[in-house]
């Protein structure tokens, strides 16, 4: 069997285990080992293939690892606009509770409000930041 074929089985095989375990970082190796095969095709040494599958595959690792510590991490469920629809909507406070809380109406239902730490409790306008079950956190407009 060809050198080349021998790293396209373990590429294959390495993309087999990620399917089954989901580590992403499996998918940077076999590109290590895909890049190997391809060293394979052009004539490389077998040393010379060796230290292109493991250049690559740590480099597309590192790769990987740099971007996505750059990303800002996901904001969780109750906070992210994208899987809830009342993040950044707006409400109006008539009037502030002595314990930090208020009711409004809100998309034809009454719902219990509490104020971001840190903000005013002042009558106004104000915009949903979190929806913590049925009370809506929110912060000065």
């Amino acid at each position: 069997m060809a050198e080349s074929t021998m790293w396209w089985v373990l590429a294959g095989a390495v993309i087999a285990v990620e399917l089954a375990t989901g580590t992403f970082y499996l998918l940077m190796l076999s590109i290590g080992l895909m890049a190997a095969a391809i060293s394979a095709h052009l004539g490389a040494s077998q040393a010379a293939q060796y230290v292109v599958a493991a250049l690559v595959g740590i480099g597309a690792v590192l790769a990987w690892r740099t971007y996505k510590q750059q990303q800002p991490s996901a904001l969780p469920a109750s906070a992210n606009h994208d899987v809830n629809m009342d993040i950044g909507e707006t409400v109006h406070v008539e009037a502030w509770n002595p314990d930090g809380t208020s009711s409004v109406k809100y998309r034809g239902a009454q719902w219990s409000v509490s104020m971001a730490p840190g903000e005013p409790h002042m009558p106004g306008q104000y915009t949903v930041i979190e929806v913590v079950g049925s009370r809506l956190v929110v912060k000065k407009s």
